[in-house]
């Protein structure tokens, strides 16, 4: 449960301007104004400060926490320590700040590894680091000899990408599988590397292909309209294009690719059953369960629902072909997150309603539900001091989530696997609970044992 806050304006205390300004992480001390004149009354003597508002320049910066050990937080001296530190450290249990000189704007947390972009029009766009085994993240050449790869990689590093231009083109999105990733550009398509066993890549299967040390980045064909948006599963992948259709591809053993039927696909193929004529706007999958939802605020899912994800319409444990959820008094949804064995949806109004199977944010009581429960508001911060506080994005990992509201604020729940949470501990948590991240969190990427957020700071 999130931890209360302060009594600062109880009873007779005064809240004084520096306590304010902690309050309210848009404001930043920068001048103390001493008075010795008129002190006729008791706490005239206060201090009192000048703040500047948003014109502050704030800085763009990264955290990172969970396991180290595969290099996925980017920290080198975690997996290999320093000389002062005589152990590596195998978990980073609160944000830890990444340096990075580029400015991010967006990241992917897979199976142990990391994505991270930047819109500049430097040569470099995206960055990789962790598990590489399938060459998920690209060709890393070894330094000791050239002719092989890192199968692991500690720091961020660059991903080449084969673009016709590279200096006007822009990386807008990257999303991250069990063994694969996407790289969606503004002009030059999409770009898929990594493993292909089930065609998830959106290529022909190559028989015995062996992915390690690949140095091959597929352009995926080009839709029947722009991609702009890409979601990797576990071991499919979902296009959505701005003209709100959906393709697929990859495995669909439980019917994850929504085609219609359980076999594999390496033809990105667009969806039809309730979705024909539907204006998708967002899409979700993270496991083998996916979600989309349409310009209306309705949500349609198809997948996995051994977990009762999709329980509100059939009985069946997989659903091969998208279908309408009929969901009641939800409100217009405006956004859906879906992990393993857990969904949520986010309203207009800004409230979270979970669903599925798991710790869902609802107390340990509350371990399944086949219809979304709405979770408390209160819950995300909104009190009668904080009267406008909503959340405005949601995310899920395997087996959590993560909210921001529209002040900044990052809320997370659910199984804590390896420190994913950034609680500071190993326990589960089954209520919202806020993270301290020095900075407004923007935005954030959830993984299997980590995650990362991107954070205007102050500092």
């Amino acid at each position: 449960m999130a931890a209360p806050m302060p009594a600062l304006l109880s009873g007779t205390m005064r809240p004084s301007s520096l306590l304010l300004g902690l309050l309210n992480p848009k404001l930043t001390p920068v001048r103390h104004l001493a008075s010795t004149a008129g002190k006729s009354k008791a706490g005239d003597d206060l201090p009192t400060f000048q703040y500047v508002g948003q014109k502050l320049r704030r800085k763009d910066r990264v955290f990172v926490w969970g396991f180290s050990y595969s290099g996925a937080l980017g920290i080198p001296s975690f997996v290999v320590p320093d000389a002062g530190r005589k152990k590596p450290k195998q978990y980073q249990l609160t944000p830890y700040r990444l340096d990075m000189d580029e400015k991010i704007s967006s990241a992917a947390c897979g199976y142990g590894f990391t994505l991270l972009s930047s819109r500049t029009s430097d040569v470099t766009k995206v960055w990789g680091m962790g598990l590489n085994k399938d060459s998920q993240i690209g060709f890393h050449r070894s330094r000791k000899d050239r002719t092989k790869g890192y199968e692991y990689i500690l720091e961020p590093s660059p991903v080449p990408l084969p673009l016709d231009k590279p200096q006007s083109t822009r990386v807008l999105q990257v999303s991250c599988g069990r063994a694969h990733s996407l790289i969606l550009t503004d002009n030059e398509g999409v770009f898929s590397i990594g493993n292909n066993s089930y065609g998830q890549c959106a290529r022909r299967i190559v028989e015995g292909e062996i992915y390690s040390e690949s140095q091959l980045i597929h352009r995926v064909k080009q839709l029947d309209s722009r991609v702009v948006q890409v979601a990797c599963g576990q071991d499919h992948s979902l296009f959505r294009t701005e003209q709100g259709e959906v393709y697929s591809c990859g495995w669909g053993a439980d019917g994850q690719t929504g085609q219609g039927h359980y076999n594999i696909s390496s033809e990105p193929t667009k969806l039809s059953g309730d979705l024909a004529g539907v204006n998708i706007v967002q899409v979700a999958t993270f496991g083998d369960c996916c979600l989309a939802v349409s310009s209306e605020g309705d949500v349609y899912g198809w997948g996995n629902s051994e977990y009762l994800q999709f329980a509100s319409v059939t009985d069946l444990t997989q659903v091969n072909v998208p279908r309408l959820l009929p969901f009641q008094n939800v409100g217009k949804v405006k956004q859906v997150a879906c992990g393993g064995t857990g969904c949520a949806l986010l309203n207009e109004d800004g409230h979270v309603f979970v669903w599925g199977y798991g710790i869902l944010g609802k107390g340990p009581n509350f371990l399944e539900s086949s219809i979304p429960e709405i979770i408390p508001p209160t819950l995300f911060g909104l009190s009668d001091f904080n009267r406008n506080v909503k959340v405005s994005t949601i995310s899920s990992g395997l087996g959590h989530f993560a909210a921001i509201t529209n002040i900044g604020e990052l809320f997370v729940w659910g199984k804590n696997i390896r420190g994913c949470l950034g609680t500071g501990r190993f326990d589960d948590q089954y209520f919202p609970w806020q993270i301290t991240v020095p900075g407004e969190v923007v935005d954030v990427a959830c993984g299997v044992d980590h995650m990362v957020a991107l954070v205007k700071s102050i500092s």
